[in-house]
């Protein structure tokens, strides 16, 4: 009789403890899932703004091994394709947690890239040897510190989501996530070669279109300027030197490249380096460029001596258009004039070259060469190198046609258009699982 008692006893108290443990379990599974849902969004995020600019995401991280001291290491073209991988990685990664599929595979990768990133910005923000991590490329910058704090909420995050993978929800079949997993991959490559052979889908640069680059310079009355000194790196003998104007040297050193540094810190524009240097005359042609109130082309090479010339006869052609009609017309680099004089005899160029600062030129345009079509300093237009205007669109004065009026661009509607080419796909290959493989699996079990 009293063992009876007993085991209703111990039968009772286990029956007690089960909703408790129900509760805790449910709410370790919300938890798992929330965490998924943060960092899926954000690896999603993350490696679509650079899959859209590879060059900018490229630049940056030229900018870590040039900070680490490791740019002879690396070949240009590994970092280049290392940079592609990594946002593709990103973005896969940020699918597959979102939608929970290849549990192990995508929380493993999570947790892996978010152990490395920690501590890697922890060492950028006490060190600074950048100014920030690029980690959202230009369409959310954040601080060194910023994003080392943002790494360790999603360090713990990815943490939970890696502990707690088995909990996390599937909203696609085991059948079929390979389908899932081969389509994103196809999608976010071929996004990323149209944009590297045209241009960035979405601009998140102070030189967008409809932008006007004068007002863009101006400083608010109340503001205290950021005062910047100007850096000129010249070569002689072999071995390259920093100079300012106060100390700028002869003539047998041959210019480099120059650059902008802050000397005290301010009110900073959305565009602060735009400046034009006429190599010739070394005069100032900035005010007068930005305010002609005519059509002026700008050819943005930032480093000529690397700028593709296939398309050259295309660029002298647009070149002749402008001598014909009047129009303005400046190429801008950050080369030396020997390097220019050499794509003058390589080309056949006539026109006139601008000195431009090389982090200026490359934040204007990803494409080397580009053009740009400006008017009292908006900029109406922007061409890679890729799909330069011809003769079938250059047939009147750009008063009368088209390509005269600023080019309408609609973020929403591209972002539209990108989420259409990625989800149809994804809806369809879902909507075959619901209608035929599961109702197959119906019949079978029935």
């Amino acid at each position: 009789m009293g063992d009876a008692r007993m085991e209703k006893a111990k039968e009772t108290e286990q029956n007690a403890q089960k909703p408790a443990a129900q509760r805790k379990q449910l709410a370790v599974k919300i938890g798992v899932n929330v965490c998924r849902f943060v960092l899926g969004g954000l690896f999603v995020f993350s490696g679509f703004v650079k899959v859209i600019d590879p060059f900018g995401f490229f630049y940056k991280l030229q900018d870590y091994i040039t900070a680490f001291g490791m740019s002879a290491w690396v070949p240009v073209s590994l970092l280049f394709m290392a940079g592609v991988a990594l946002s593709v990685i990103e973005f896969y990664v940020g699918v597959c947690l979102f939608l929970g599929i290849h549990k192990r595979v995508s929380s493993t990768m999570a947790l892996v890239l978010m152990a490395f990133m920690t501590p890697l910005t922890l060492y950028l923000a006490i060190a600074n040897p950048v100014s920030d991590c690029g980690c959202f490329g230009d369409a959310w910058v954040l601080t060194n510190w910023e994003t080392f704090w943002k790494n360790v909420v999603l360090l713990i995050a990815a943490f939970f989501v890696f502990r707690g993978r088995r909990v996390v929800v599937r909203f696609i079949s085991r059948k079929i996530e390979w389908m899932f997993s081969m389509y994103t991959i196809l999608f976010i490559f071929a996004l990323s070669f149209y944009c590297l052979r045209n241009l960035p889908v979405i601009d998140f640069r102070p030189y967008k279109i409809g932008v006007n680059i004068k007002e863009g310079m101006e400083i608010p009355a109340d503001a205290k300027p950021a005062v910047y000194d100007t850096r000129f790196i010249l070569e002689k003998d072999g071995k390259r030197q920093e100079f300012t104007l106060e100390n700028y040297p002869d003539s047998t050193w041959t210019f480099v490249e120059t650059r902008n540094v802050i000397k005290e810190k301010g009110y900073e524009p959305p565009i602060h380096d735009f400046a034009l240097l006429d190599m010739e005359t070394g005069e100032d042609i900035t005010e007068q460029v930005l305010t002609d109130e005519g059509y002026t082309f700008l050819l943005i090479a930032h480093r000529i001596e690397e700028a593709d010339d296939s398309n050259i006869d295309l660029i002298n052609e647009v070149y002749d258009y402008s001598v014909e009609h009047g129009y303005g017309f400046y190429a801008l680099t950050s080369s030396s004039k020997d390097d220019v004089l050499l794509w003058c005899d390589r080309t056949g160029a006539e026109y006139s070259f601008c000195q431009t600062d090389d982090i200026t030129l490359k934040t204007i345009i990803r494409s080397n060469p580009g053009l740009l079509l400006i008017k009292e300093g908006t900029i109406l237009n922007k061409w890679s190198d890729n799909n330069l205007p011809d003769e079938y669109v250059l047939t009147d004065a750009l008063e009368k046609i088209p390509l005269g009026q600023q080019k309408i661009v609609d973020v929403w509607e591209t972002i539209g258009k990108v989420l259409l080419w990625f989800l149809v796909p994804l809806c369809l290959i879902l909507l075959f699982d619901q209608l035929v493989i599961k109702q197959k699996e119906r019949k079978v079990k029935s």
